[in-house]
């Protein structure tokens, strides 16, 4: 498929369970021959097939590189035979192997998605969009460790692959505290870090992802290192953002120095249209991309 926007094909060539509701795809194929993804937290649009379809059908992009005209096109697709569409974290980049792994969980209501990943099986066909700056939130290491003297992390599993990316990007000597929540101790995983990270994992146990408050009330609760923090958080939108405002109106922490995401909502999928509270999210990180920006072309700021 043409390189003039990050389009491509990608292959099943291996799927394993990391954990009882977490499922790890490995992809390759040509199309990533040319692949590269720089820095952790990097997020690509995944696109299923249909039911009777072999692999989705997705406009070809227009040597002209507009992403707009490509996802017109793509949004003119009739609905029977339009791909579903759904945002997920790269886990890892194997340049040599030419291959990338996405960790997929599995969720109880399951949706095409999951539905998708608990049968994914090698020669399986999606369709990959991205990494791409026009849409990419990703972290600025250089900006935010300039001014932190510690990191925190925190997220239920839906964050896992970003935290693990995250982790592993922690140079020596940085101070780094994560809390994870998860179904239960078989969901936890190992975190490979060369920083000081202490890891606290939280049960919710049979309750429903996003219907209890126990990784708001452990942030909450807990004695936080001191100095000056950049915090990291993504999960349930609605805990997203009672932890966003924990941090800047109980803790005082700056609020360019909070990278935050909602990566999806209760109740709600990918689908269905943006409520007051997700537009005021998109505004608040459009307006803190700006800052960096700004913090970063300063002379002497961070390159």
């Amino acid at each position: 498929m043409s390189r003039s926007l990050p389009v491509r094909f990608i292959r099943v060539t291996e799927a394993r369970l990391i954990t009882p509701h977490l499922r790890r795809v490995t992809f390759g194929g040509d199309d990533l021959a040319d692949f590269s993804a720089a820095g952790p937290d990097q997020q690509v649009k995944l696109y299923f097939p249909t039911p009777g379809q072999a692999r989705p059908r997705l406009p070809e992009p227009g040597d002209d590189g507009d992403i707009m005209r490509w996802y017109e096109a793509y949004n003119a697709i009739p609905e029977p035979e339009r791909p579903w569409m759904r945002s997920y974290t790269l886990r890892a980049h194997d340049p040599l192997r030419r291959t990338i792994d996405i960790d997929f969980v599995l969720h109880d209501d399951a949706g095409p998605a999951t539905r998708w990943a608990a049968a994914a099986k090698p020669g399986n066909v999606l369709g990959m969009f991205g990494p791409s700056a026009a849409y990419a939130r990703p972290v600025s290491f250089a900006v935010s460790f300039a001014e932190a003297d510690w990191v925190l992390l925190a997220g239920d599993e839906t964050a896992l692959p970003a935290i693990g990316t995250l982790a592993e990007a922690l140079p020596a000597g940085t101070r780094a505290l994560a809390f994870i929540e998860v179904r239960d101790a078989a969901e936890e995983q190992h975190l490979g870090s060369a920083a000081d990270l202490t890891v606290r994992w939280l049960h919710r146990g049979q309750a429903p992802a996003g219907r209890t408050d126990l990784l708001l009330q452990a942030v909450r609760q807990a004695d936080l290192p001191p100095g000056r923090v950049f915090a990291w958080i993504a999960g349930e939108a609605g805990t997203v953002r009672a932890l966003r405002r924990h941090l800047v109106n109980d803790r005082g922490v700056p609020k360019r120095s909070i990278d935050f995401s909602g990566y999806w909502r209760l109740r709600l999928t990918q689908d269905d249209a943006p409520t007051d509270d997700d537009m005021a999210d998109a505004h608040e990180q459009l307006a803190h991309a700006r800052e960096l920006l700004a913090a970063s072309a300063e002379p002497g700021g961070p390159a």
